[in-house]
């Protein structure tokens, strides 16, 4: 039996070093969408009123408070 990693007839192995890894250009992919994604949604909160934006520091403050008060209920802290 052969080994189904290791080359035949000097072909060289799906993932050599010299060529870079599939998984490389999704990472690189997926981080230029959520740099994209960001400055959108930055753009879309610098346009807010400012009643909006206290709703929405007081939505993600009280989020905030009840998920850290879930972490330190489940370390005993």
């Amino acid at each position: 039996m052969t080994d189904a990693t290791r080359p035949q007839n000097g072909e060289l192995p799906p993932h050599s070093n010299n060529a870079p890894a599939p998984d490389a250009g999704r990472t690189v992919l997926v981080g230029v969408l959520g740099g994209i994604i960001s400055a959108a949604g930055y753009l879309v909160y610098q346009r807010l009123p400012d009643e909006q934006r206290e709703r929405l520091h007081r939505q993600v403050r009280g989020i905030l408070e009840s998920r850290i008060n879930e972490l330190r209920q489940n370390f005993n802290i």
